[in-house]
């Protein structure tokens, strides 16, 4: 009975860690196109992107708390630390090609996460640097639609709102 229920959560948890490979990459590919979309500064494409990276941000969260209950399953079966399992302890615990296998999956994840750490830190400064434009062209046109600052003949040093700071003139 043991042996089965071994293979049973091994399988289980090979599943598991193979769907969030395939939610990784996904991810991986999403913040690759996010490069390009916000250096184009498409807006459209941008919420479309956000929306899509929580989507496969969700489903990796759900699949890890998965993974939690199936490594503590397999875990307590093979006599490792259930409480906290690791994915390398469990794979030499398993050893052959079980063991192989985590093993495989657990570098796989850690370069996939790798990766995706390394292209949204690039992304966050492409953002950044949007930003500050954006924030550039704004300061811009407020100070063109706050008038001009005159001197009267008098000396005097007078605000200028009589034409400027309104989109239309009035005199039209």
């Amino acid at each position: 009975m043991r042996p089965k229920m071994k293979q049973r959560s091994f399988e289980k948890l090979v599943s598991n860690l193979e769907a969030m490979v395939k939610q990784y990459r996904l991810l991986l590919d999403n913040v690759r196109k996010e490069k390009e979309v916000l250096i184009n500064s498409d807006i459209q494409k941008l919420n479309e992107s956000n929306a899509r990276k929580e989507q496969i941000l969700s489903e990796i969260k759900s699949l890890e708390i998965t993974r939690i209950v199936c490594a503590k399953e397999l875990a307590h079966i093979i006599g490792a630390n259930f409480s906290d399992p690791r994915l390398l302890e469990i794979a030499q615990k398993m050893g052959g090609a079980e063991g192989d296998k985590l093993r495989t999956i657990h570098s796989t994840l850690e370069l996939l996460t790798k990766r995706v750490v390394e292209i949204n830190k690039d992304n966050a400064i492409y953002a950044e640097s949007a930003l500050g434009t954006v924030n550039s062209a704004m300061q811009n046109i407020k100070e063109s639609l706050m008038g001009q600052k005159t001197y009267q003949k008098k000396g005097n040093y007078q605000q200028g709102f009589d034409k400027s700071g309104h989109l239309v003139s009035k005199e039209a």
